[in-house]
């Protein structure tokens, strides 16, 4: 494995390029200390590389992964949270009342069945596949070495990261992207057990 170092002293969930700190330095678990490869001036460092990922990736592609998933992981567990409390017109009468994974099922289900309403499913793997292609320049110039920093496509439609308000956005992003992920998956592992949508639990 890579090398390991002990954790910086005064190094947690640092404000990139600005040299703030937020809160007192901490390294996640007790032990090991984290790896070299393994920065700790990242948005959202907190030390937390138990296996070892990145003394195997990229550090750039790992990031950019990060990000992605974040991003999916608070439309997901936005939207899960939206199906309990609204039901767009005319759904009922494609899925019934499916949530979560058994409204993916049911689409699937009404599409072997020839309904043609229920072919969502189908424009959503073709709109997110088509966003990849298509971002695939721009990660690509990341870790070719570019200026482009990971996860950065310029979308601000609302102007939130303007100015000093930057380094701020990019920490409340990484954090609650992690918290999405980890959220998202609990409403999944308890919608297969009672088959209850996160408000109905």
């Amino acid at each position: 494995g890579g090398a390991r170092r002990a954790p910086p002293p005064a190094v947690s969930m640092q404000l990139f390029g600005e040299g703030k700190l937020q809160g007192k330095g901490v390294q996640a678990i007790p032990f090991p200390p984290p790896p070299e490869t393994l920065p700790a001036d990242m948005v959202g460092y907190v030390g937390f590389d138990p296996l070892g990922f990145s003394t195997l990736f990229d550090i750039k592609f790992l990031r950019e992964a990060e990000l992605k998933h974040a991003r999916a992981a608070m439309l997901a567990a936005a939207g899960a949270i939206a199906q309990d409390l609204y039901t767009f017109p005319g759904v009922e009468k494609v899925i019934g009342d499916a949530k979560m994974t058994g409204a993916h099922d049911a689409f699937i289900n009404e599409v072997h069945n020839g309904n043609s309403q229920a072919y969502a499913m189908h424009q959503i793997i073709f709109w997110v596949g088509l966003f990849e292609v298509v971002t695939i320049p721009a990660i690509s110039e990341t870790m070719k070495g570019g200026p482009r920093a990971a996860g950065d496509f310029k979308f601000d439609p609302l102007g939130l990261g303007k100015g000093d308000k930057l380094a701020r956005m990019q920490l409340a992003e990484i954090k609650n992207g992690r918290l999405a992920m980890i959220a998202i998956g609990g409403m999944v592992h308890h919608y297969l057990i009672n088959g209850k949508g996160p408000l109905g639990q």
